[in-house]
């Protein structure tokens, strides 16, 4: 804002006939005046009495100092960051100066993050981490390296570190998952002295409220709905939908189980899925029952002719998502949640799962009616050949 100079000069001839140069002003009611011999001095006074006066008005103030005039700015950002905090600037350089310890060597985040993966690697190589996991640090720490491009790791704050947490408004489950992947890095980073300390300290873990029976599912309409409309315009997909669906394999298309299953191991003639510790989540092997309904999805579009995994299944679960909302394991959360309801044994569900039974218990125990899960077990093709209900000693013995 520009303030309008008060000063004025006039010019005039006096009394004994002199040209005098006069400079006026009026400041809060009262009067300056002050002659000069030439223009050129009242101009030099105004000047400086318009200086004073500017310092008065805005309390802008000059002082002599040997501060460059990088480090004045950089003085008054401190100042404005600390007002109104009860401690003066010379409380906070002394507890920095006490407690910030510089990093050894200044890390690039690429290189830091390579060295890093070539560790995890060497542990999956021993068993010591399981293959989906291993995959989901990979991706993380790309997604870090692409948010933080020319970085290095002493550079990785804590502000900055949550701005990258809440990107895209995370929910609290994404940014638990990404802070994890994370302060695993971190903690590696400074073992080797490339950060002072671990900035992740302060930033906790975000509560995630747990509920009984919080698990998103399908209503048994809405899995017979979904099955008739993969049958009618996506037939190819049919063994990655009923699998998912009706034994609740993992279906993830970056981790989950059904990436890694093979024909081989859906064994009809047994009625029985056999799921190698390779292959599951958990690294423990399980095996699962083949429901009637299931075996009758198998046998209308049989594995040797229909891939578990066809070629253009991205495309299609974006295709179904428009019709059916295929959020996060629904699939899975929907057949456990069926199989609770119809065979109402937590205990039968969890090995068929592979969950625990206060997982279980937690998340599935009375979403359905027992009606509900007769009529999602009940759910056919079209053209359906439908073998006898395996015995209640059989679902015991297939796990």
């Amino acid at each position: 804002m520009k303030h309008k100079s008060p000063f004025v000069i006039s010019e005039f001839t006096n009394p004994s006939g002199a040209i005098v140069f006069q400079l006026y002003a009026r400041l809060d009611g009262k009067r300056f005046r002050k002659n000069f011999p030439t223009r050129a001095e009242a101009e030099a006074e105004r000047q400086v009495q318009e200086v004073q006066w500017l310092q008065s008005d805005t309390g802008i103030r000059t002082a002599a100092t040997r501060l460059t005039d990088e480090q004045l700015h950089e003085a008054e950002s401190v100042f404005r960051r600390i007002a109104g905090h009860a401690q003066p600037l010379s409380f906070y350089v002394e507890f920095a100066l006490a407690n910030y310890r510089a990093p050894v060597t200044q890390k690039l985040l690429a290189d830091a993050v390579t060295e890093f993966l070539v560790i995890k690697d060497h542990e999956r190589e021993q068993d010591l981490l399981s293959e989906p996991y291993l995959t989901r640090v990979k991706r993380d720490l790309k997604r870090l390296q692409k948010h933080f491009p020319a970085a290095t790791v002493a550079e990785l704050t804590g502000p900055r570190l949550m701005g990258y947490f809440e990107a895209r408004r995370a929910a609290h489950k994404t940014f638990n998952n990404r802070r994890g992947v994370v302060s695993s890095f971190l903690k590696f980073a400074l073992q080797r002295d490339w950060i002072a300390d671990n900035p992740l300290a302060k930033i906790p873990p975000r509560r995630i409220r747990r509920r009984r029976g919080c698990a998103i599912t399908f209503a048994a309409s809405q899995a017979a709905g979904l099955m008739a409309y993969v049958e009618e315009h996506y037939p190819t997909a049919i063994p990655f939908f009923a699998l998912c669906l009706f034994a609740g394999i993992r279906p993830c298309l970056r981790t989950g189980e059904i990436l890694r299953l093979q024909p081989a191991n859906v064994k009809l003639d047994a009625n029985m899925i056999r799921i190698d510790g390779e292959v599951s989540k958990v690294r423990e092997p399980r095996n699962v029952t083949i429901q009637p309904n299931l075996a009758a999805w198998l046998r209308a579009y049989p594995l040797k002719k229909f891939q578990i995994i066809p070629a253009n299944l991205q495309h299609i679960r974006e295709k179904v998502a428009e019709k059916f909302p295929l959020a996060h394991d629904v699939m899975r959360h929907t057949f456990i949640s069926m199989f609770v309801a119809k065979f109402r044994s937590i205990g039968e569900a969890s090995l068929q799962a592979g969950n625990s039974e206060s997982i279980i218990r937690k998340h599935y125990l009375d979403l359905k009616t027992e009606e509900e899960g007769e009529e999602f077990f009940g759910i056919l093709p079209k053209k359906a050949d439908v073998p006898a209900a395996p015995a209640a000693s059989t679902l015991a013995n297939a796990a």
